[in-house]
């Protein structure tokens, strides 16, 4: 009971004395401010206040100033940056489009040259198709010009004497033969001393013994 009433007392006298001391410091800032009052309003009144404060707005304005001249340099040099991010991007757009451009042209490229060594390799193998063709065409000249060179030896030699020949059977046998008939029809006429005899034969329905025997029957045995 002692103890609580102790300790309540000394609440009460700690209460009381932190408000005292609240108290003398409250008026003490009160009076602080007052005084700084009056010493700004002597401070106001006098020259030198003038002076002062035409000193601070010089400097205000010379800081205004400076701020003003720092605001447009940074202006500037961000309209600087944001001009060179423009005309780093419009290259790099055109650094794309000339790129795209260059990719589609090397693809045209690519293109034309195998379509160029399609045709290549065409026109070899059409070379070598009208190579082997001249080869064929050398060599059935050079056969016609054996051909050639054997007909013409046989023009000079065998017709000759294949006329020749002819002329005998003629003058021996008399009988002068028509050669637009079929290959089995023999046709002709025998010409005898006093009379013209037509000759007209089919091979086919008789035999070469008898056909031989009837020509050389037109034979005059007279010399």
């Amino acid at each position: 009971m002692i103890h609580q009433l102790v300790c309540s007392r000394t609440g009460s006298n700690l209460l009381f004395i932190s408000t005292k001391i609240f108290h003398r410091r409250r008026v003490t800032m009160l009076q602080d401010v007052m005084d700084t009052g009056e010493s700004m309003v002597k401070i106001l009144k006098s020259s030198k206040a003038d002076d002062e404060l035409r000193k601070v707005r010089e400097k205000q304005q010379c800081f205004f100033e400076r701020h003003l001249d720092v605001k447009k340099t940074i202006t500037l040099v961000l309209n600087g940056v944001v001009q060179c991010e423009d005309e780093a991007s419009q290259k790099l757009l055109d650094m794309e489009g000339q790129k795209s451009q260059a990719e589609r042209e090397l693809d045209s490229l690519e293109q034309e040259l195998q379509q160029c060594t399609a045709r290549s390799q065409n026109m070899d193998s059409e070379l070598q198709f009208l190579q082997r063709e001249l080869e064929s065409l050398r060599d059935s000249e050079q056969e016609l010009q054996t051909l050639q060179q054997e007909v013409d030896d046989d023009t000079t030699e065998v017709i000759p004497s294949a006329i020749y020949v002819a002329q005998l059977y003629h003058k021996v046998t008399r009988i002068k033969w028509e050669y637009d008939t079929e290959p089995h029809i023999l046709r002709g006429v025998h010409y005898g001393a006093d009379l013209a005899t037509p000759i007209n034969i089919d091979s086919s329905v008789r035999s070469r013994c008898s056909v031989s025997d009837e020509l050389w029957n037109f034979v005059s045995t007279e010399w």
